[in-house]
């Protein structure tokens, strides 16, 4: 690893004094190329971004379409636009109603913040509750949704209003009343290490939101979209929240969000005041090009099955690893905590020689995430897999 500066130059943030520290020249499929000449197995898509691996022929080829016609026109909202129509008719044909109104933003945390206004606009409260352990994103309402607060303290006062509840806690739901607007949820949470909440979990909280006339509303941002083995993780419970929070994978690579509610309700955002939300670059052309393209690949060739029966595999197999203390998992989103940070810290470098890339969790620092892409080849999947046992190995 490479010291934050040296690494990144004179012009450039660094966002930890200790980054990976390769350069990238290329990206095909399930594999980076790096400065050099070593290829890595990409075992995290991009932290979830890239779930069709990278460089998609379906939506590199409707980038460059798109890029051939037009740009940015006009800020988001005011010109009709082809990408636009053809990226928001996809997304709501893998939902249920009420869930038919998509309002695309430029990332999943302005997709959160979004959707604070919207419940807040509709429902003229301000309380809001959300789980602890969460992560939602990392402006200052998203962040005062997430927990734990370490991450928090130093850019606090941040903003009011926000209770944390434990996850599977069924009495403390009775916090959520008269003065909750929403409760935020993920679906399954991603930084606290992959924890799936319940199904008898989420049904609980839907029947609550409904007796209270609080929002629900369901951040699939890291697990949306395939990655747990169903089109949305919500799916399972039996459920439909009021708003969905998307992102990451939904732009097939380009920077997205979205929030998703139904039109009676997105509509509060258009009136009493106008633009009660309003972005210059959100639905972007090329980027809804690419998301269109992304949803059409993610219909016809990834098997949702196949996704689940790897992913109960993979877990089963790493459970009888000796180096390994905890699996937790939802489809092809993983998360495994080994000893000590320090193992985990050991774990990415002998990954690294066997030429896998995996990662840590940010809240989670003795767990390491396994998200691959969803289309990856079977045989060269397994294979990256038996490397990273063998790496396990190497712990002792």
């Amino acid at each position: 690893m490479m010291e934050g500066a040296d690494f990144l130059g004179r012009h450039l943030a660094a966002t930890t004094p200790h980054p990976l520290g390769e350069r990238v020249v290329g990206a095909n499929g399930c594999w980076i190329e790096l400065e050099g000449g070593d290829r890595l197995f990409d075992m995290v898509s991009g932290i979830g971004v890239s779930a069709l691996g990278h460089g998609h022929p379906g939506v590199r080829a409707a980038i460059h379409g798109q890029v051939d016609q037009h740009l940015h026109v006009m800020v988001y909202g005011e010109y009709a636009q082809a990408a636009q129509d053809a990226a928001a008719s996809a997304l709501v044909e893998t939902l249920q109603d009420p869930l038919d109104t998509v309002y695309f933003v430029n990332s999943g945390a302005e997709a959160i913040e979004g959707a604070i206004k919207l419940a807040r606009r509709a429902t003229r409260r301000n309380g809001l509750v959300a789980m602890e352990g969460a992560y939602h994103g990392g402006t200052t309402g998203a962040l005062a949704l997430s927990e734990p607060s370490e991450r928090r303290e130093v850019f606090e006062p941040l903003m009011p209003g926000v209770e944390h509840v434990a996850v599977e806690d069924f009495e403390a739901l009775q916090k959520i009343g008269a003065q909750t607007a929403a409760v935020f949820a993920e679906t399954v949470q991603g930084d606290a290490g992959v924890v799936p909440l319940s199904s008898a979990y989420l049904q609980a909280l839907r029947s609550r939101c409904d007796q209270t006339g609080a929002l629900l509303v369901l951040d699939e941002i890291q697990c949306g979209l395939g990655r747990t083995g169903r089109t949305h993780a919500f799916e399972r419970a039996g459920i439909v929240p009021d708003i969905l929070c998307l992102g990451k994978a939904l732009g097939g690579g380009l920077p997205i969000g979205a929030f998703v509610a139904s039109r009676e309700l997105m509509a509060q955002l258009g009136h009493s005041p106008k633009l009660g939300h309003v972005t210059s670059f959100g639905g972007h052309p090329v980027v809804t090009a690419a998301s269109a393209a992304f949803l059409a690949a993610l219909k016809l060739e990834v098997d949702l099955g196949w996704v689940e029966r790897v992913g109960a595999d993979w877990s089963a197999r790493l459970r009888a690893h000796p180096a390994v203390v905890e699996v937790r998992s939802a489809g092809l989103m993983i998360g495994v905590d080994l000893a000590s940070a320090e193992h985990v810290n050991r774990l990415v470098e002998a990954a690294r020689r066997r030429n896998l890339l995996i990662f840590w969790f940010l809240s989670r620092p003795i767990g390491f995430r396994l998200s691959p892409p969803l289309n990856a080849d079977a045989s060269e999947l397994e294979e990256a897999f038996v490397q990273l046992l063998l790496s396990l190995d190497e712990l002792g």
